[in-house]
């Protein structure tokens, strides 16, 4: 390492004799830089901080005192932590306490035993520069972890997008459904937070990022349902119908075997999952649930949902037009929804792009 790399002490002093007689006690293993007043000290800690491991520094001197240096760094944020040493011929009890109160790490009386001075620095210097090491130790773990943990949170949001087109695939879908649900609840939720609708109104853009995402999962029940009523081309049966109901529940329960609750977005999914079938008037599935016992999320996501079967092609039906499955959303022909979200989904989805 060649010396201008080598760490610094800064050794503050109107003096020349003081400012050289402390320099040959340390120049052997620090690059000594030398101010002859407060100010000078001041603009070299600006340019040389990363480099200065400790300040020896006298009290009374022109220009700039060393109690109005300390009061420029602390107010600068400058040598944090860096031990600074006041070394002064002035025993003034009194003012040599004020100097504590910036946060210095020690007094030391001219004339002073440079034995005792050459120790007391280099040790208070070996503490400071482990605690740094310490420190970006630290940085460095917590970073490392922060970098495992977002990978492993994009590997599980890989896993789930993966799942829920497997899903559409299983049931003769291209995998759009899906995607269009997520950008539709993105959308819907972000204008009714615009607007301060009470459920909504505090959640951030990360949530309702979460929720869309979760939106993705609705249908994720559907795996356990039989491919000759998953897939029938014709209307089902009572009992067929009461089979595929059960796809609520059972992704609700699939998502609790995963451990739904260890995610914000799992946590979001099995509400959407479970109640997404249930309507306003407590005539849905699987739970009767009735008015604004349903979640919002799952409100939301159950509009999003019916609109965007309406206006898709399907194996047993055309797809109809925009203004068309806004009327049979909103005339009640597709259920009864809460008729708050109706009235602004009529606002946002008369004007809203249809996704193909």
């Amino acid at each position: 390492m060649s010396d201008t790399q080598r760490d610094a002490i800064l050794v503050v002093d109107d003096i020349e004799l003081n400012r050289e007689i402390l320099k040959l006690k340390f120049e052997d293993e620090f690059d000594i830089i030398m101010a002859e007043n407060g100010l000078e000290a001041y603009n070299i800690t600006q340019k040389e901080e990363s480099r200065i491991v400790a300040v020896l520094l006298d009290l009374m001197m022109p220009v700039l005192t060393g109690s109005g240096y300390l009061a420029l760094i602390r107010k600068s944020n400058l040598l944090k932590d860096v031990p600074i040493f006041i070394i002064t011929a002035q025993e003034d009890e009194e003012l040599h306490l004020d100097q504590f109160e910036y946060g210095i790490t020690d007094v030391i009386t001219k004339p002073f035993n440079a034995r005792f001075l050459i120790k007391r620095v280099k040790s208070q210097i070996e503490l400071y520069k482990s605690k740094k090491s310490l420190e970006y130790i630290n940085m460095q773990q917590s970073l490392e972890l922060l970098r495992k943990a977002k990978e492993f949170e994009q590997l599980n949001m890989n896993l789930i997008s993966s799942l829920a087109l497997a899903i559409e695939f299983r049931s003769g879908e291209t995998g759009e459904h899906v995607q269009h649900i997520k950008s539709y609840t993105r959308t819907f939720l972000h204008h009714l937070r615009d607007i301060q609708y009470e459920p909504v109104k505090n959640l951030d853009d990360e949530a309702i990022d979460a929720i869309a995402f979760a939106s993705i999962l609705h249908d994720i029940g559907k795996i356990s349902i039989p491919d000759n009523i998953l897939n029938k081309p014709t209307r089902l049966t009572k009992e067929e119908f009461e089979i595929m109901k059960t796809h609520t529940t059972m992704g609700a329960k699939i998502l609790d075997q995963i451990g739904f609750k260890d995610t914000k977005i799992l946590q979001y999914a099995y509400d959407i999952c479970k109640y997404h079938h249930e309507k306003y008037d407590g005539r849905g599935y699987p739970c009767g649930l009735k008015g604004d016992e349903i979640p919002i999320t799952a409100q939301v996501v159950s509009i999003v949902d019916v609109f965007d079967a309406l206006t898709q092609h399907r194996c047993y039906k055309a797809a109809f037009s925009r203004e068309k499955a806004i009327d049979m959303i909103t005339n009640g022909e597709c259920g009864c929804f809460n008729p708050f979200l109706l009235k602004e989904f009529q606002k946002v989805f008369s004007q809203i792009e249809i996704q193909h």
